[in-house]
């Protein structure tokens, strides 16, 4: 390799050397079982139950959009492992050498929203443990502006610097980590199960229970307007690692490990914690008369030396998946930004400080807030920038980087001025029909007069995004690309 300028360059950022690829399929294989068995992929299909679902529509719609991302999923991890470049260092092909900050930045951003969110969930299991061992409530008198209980605050904040002890031990600590619990989650998704069961009296009345679309239904005839955002909600909740995939599997020993790994890793596990919540959820109607999608609140609800050991499960669980999964990306990103200044630890405290600035609360107050909101408006932004990714990587590279030059200003990927205009034009083309549907769902109070046909499209944003971004993309780049 020739000399990198130090403004493109980073221990972090280069090249994973021959020595450190030495991931197996069953490294990936664990690390996504890790980060599927978490808790707010368990409300992604709870969350559909408490929206009127039957069980089986739940598992179907949960299945189907992480077999549709597994897609991505593989065809950007390709360049991890191929060339051993992470992320932000890729998207230096398409966005050329400076643009590539703007999508780095744009995960970046939604990782930190992620990482803030799971912090808080675990502050919660933290806070729910005490109160279950204490035999009283600890949430305590909301705060003024923040909107939450001083014990809410303190749990959150003693969470959030428990994560801080892993920032300084790397991938190794995280592969670690995630190949130790992937089974322990799997035995707790079972007891789970057992335990919905015996006081549901079996599966029978759980999966007998109809969905609030039926003929008779409190939402009759109104399946389809819930089905597409849910769909593009269930893609969107792993877009983020569609995209930084390549910050994993540049460390893969072959291109069939996380071909393999990945295969396996994703859909099964994501299938089978669906089916735990959907049965733990549907049998909440049946015991306590309504859903509770939350699992923090539902172990509370319950009490017992059990619920103890699940917390403490649950809280080693959010750990393992929030570093995995929210902070090794955005650290890697906001490296990116600043290599000679900003290092991958460096890039992980400002992640973590991201998270606690973005009140993550705000966003789990509803499943309309979570699913249709956040999910799925994320999905508009990131959504382009895969598709972006895509044909650029497949399409007009045919899998070859001049890795080299992804490190210097004046090689093939400076453009204009270390700009490519034309990723850019497919970014902005791309996310912009999305928009107004996207303001319609966060601010209906302000933009409620969005018309149907923009608020329908909303409801497939993230692959209405990645079409338009791509297309134009390829478009505007073809015969340019060497």
């Amino acid at each position: 390799m020739s000399a990198p300028d130090p403004d493109l360059w980073n221990e972090d950022l280069a090249p994973t050397s021959q020595a450190k690829r030495t991931w197996r399929w069953w490294h990936f294989a664990a690390l996504w079982l890790g980060m599927v068995i978490c808790v707010p992929a368990y409300m992604l299909a709870s969350g559909l139950i408490e929206q009127g679902m039957s069980a089986g529509q739940a598992v179907a719609t949960v299945l189907l959009g992480n077999l549709i991302v597994l897609i991505p999923m593989l065809l950007i991890g390709h360049a991890g492992a191929k060339h051993g470049v992470p992320y932000a260092v890729l998207a230096r092909a398409s966005f050329g050498v400076i643009g590539a900050r703007v999508p780095a930045v744009a995960r970046a951003i939604v990782a930190c929203g992620w990482y803030g969110i799971q912090t808080w969930i675990g502050g919660g299991a933290l806070l729910t443990l005490l109160g279950v061992i204490l035999g009283k409530k600890l949430e305590g008198a909301p705060i003024p502006l923040l909107g939450i209980g001083v014990g809410q605050l303190l749990s959150f904040l003693a969470f959030w610097g428990i994560q801080l002890l892993f920032v300084t031990k790397g991938l190794t600590a995280v592969r670690r980590l995630e190949t130790w619990t992937a089974p322990i989650k799997v035995v707790i998704c079972g007891l789970m199960v057992w335990w919905a069961m015996d006081k549901a009296g079996g599966l029978g009345p759980i999966f007998h229970q109809p969905s609030a679309f039926a003929a008779s239904g409190a939402k009759a005839g109104q399946f389809w307007s819930v089905f597409a955002p849910a769909l593009t909600a269930m893609v969107g909740f792993w877009a983020t690692l569609a995209l930084n995939i390549p910050d994993f599997t540049r460390f893969a020993k072959q291109q069939k490990d996380q071909i393999l790994g990945q295969t396996l890793g994703l859909p099964l596990p994501m299938g089978l914690l669906a089916f735990v919540s959907v049965v733990t959820t549907s049998a909440t109607v049946i015991i306590f008369g309504k859903a509770v999608w939350d699992p923090v609140q539902l172990a509370g609800d319950i009490g017992g030396i059990a619920v103890v050991v699940g917390l403490l499960i649950i809280s080693l669980d959010t750990v393992s998946c929030n570093i995995a999964a929210n902070l090794v990306g955005p650290a890697y990103d906001f490296s990116a930004l600043w290599p000679k200044a900003i290092s991958y630890r460096t890039g992980g405290w400002i992640t973590a400080g991201i998270g606690v600035l973005i009140m993550p609360w705000k966003l789990l107050e509803t499943t309309q807030g979570y699913i249709f909101t956040w999910l799925v408006g994320y999905g508009a932004l990131l959504g382009p920038i895969a598709g972006i990714l895509i044909v650029d990587y497949w399409l007009l590279r045919k899998t070859e980087l001049a890795v080299d030059e992804l490190y210097e200003k004046g090689g093939r990927y400076g453009y204009r001025g270390g700009w490519n205009p034309a990723a850019i034009v497919a970014l902005v083309v791309g996310v912009a029909p999305n928009l107004p549907g996207f303001l319609a769902s966060a601010a209906p109070h302000l933009f409620g007069g969005v018309g149907a046909f923009w608020t329908g499209l909303y409801m497939y944003a993230w692959f209405v995004g990645l079409a338009i971004a791509g297309i134009v993309y390829g478009a505007m780049m073809r015969g340019r690309a060497a």
